[in-house]
């Protein structure tokens, strides 16, 4: 009997967690028409396809090179990468270790599949890339945040009238606003990063991430930054 590995993967954009199950329950009604036997599920859960960094994709690569199953079976080509150089990749070493992928969209997978899907996966990620530095600016531009955590600052959660989130709003935080007053005030009166982050460390100031105050010198507070 045929020893077939589902792969599932959702990323962040506009997709769920259910969105696994719903995958995996439709290839395995794909695997039992066709009489196949599961070895295995592998997921990536709220991974981009745009990397191979992902830990289900590279313990399926590995199984696959070990001889483990026949057939990856998918609910279609870019849930394995949206990336042409690494769909091509990837489709290279399991033709290598004698592994088929089959996905319910496209069907068995060939070499026609892989230059036109990947091409096409290709420029949906440039478009992507390109709505969402245009999104930020916009964002920027409107006087709010461009995205991430800044120390002094707390997040605004708003939402509109249909329930989707207001994003780049924020907030001072007084308690952090008096610390990064407290650093610009020490530096401009000649204190060196080092002495200052010394004292905050004395001082026992918690710092964004929980550890030691460290310096950096790029910073525009005099050097003074939270050590990773």
């Amino acid at each position: 009997m045929t020893a077939v590995a589902i792969y599932a993967r959702y990323s962040s954009d506009n997709q769920r967690d259910a969105s696994i199950e719903d995958q995996i329950r439709l290839c395995e009604e794909r695997a039992a028409r066709e009489g196949w036997r599961i070895h295995n599920c592998y997921t990536d859960h709220a991974l981009s396809g745009a990397s191979l960094m992902r830990p289900g994709i590279q313990m399926l690569m590995q199984d696959a090179a070990a001889g483990r199953f026949e057939v990856i079976l998918a609910e279609a080509l870019d849930r394995l990468s949206r990336d042409q150089e690494d769909i091509a990749g990837i489709y290279k070493h399991l033709r290598f270790a004698r592994v088929r992928i089959v996905t319910l969209s496209e069907g068995d997978v060939s070499d026609l599949h892989i230059g036109l899907k990947g091409t096409m996966n290709t420029l949906f990620l440039k478009d992507l890339a390109d709505k969402t530095r245009r999104g930020l600016r916009g964002r920027v531009e409107a006087g709010k945040s461009g995205g991430g955590l800044t120390y002094g600052y707390d997040v605004v959660k708003k939402f509109d009238a249909s329930g989707e989130a207001i994003r780049g709003d924020r907030t001072i935080n007084t308690a952090q606003a008096a610390i990064v007053l407290r650093i610009f005030k020490e530096y401009a009166d000649g204190r060196s990063p080092k002495a200052i982050v010394h004292q905050l460390n004395r001082d026992r100031v918690p710092c964004p991430g929980g550890a030691a105050w460290g310096r950096a010198r790029s910073t525009a507070t005099g050097g003074a930054v939270p050590a990773s």
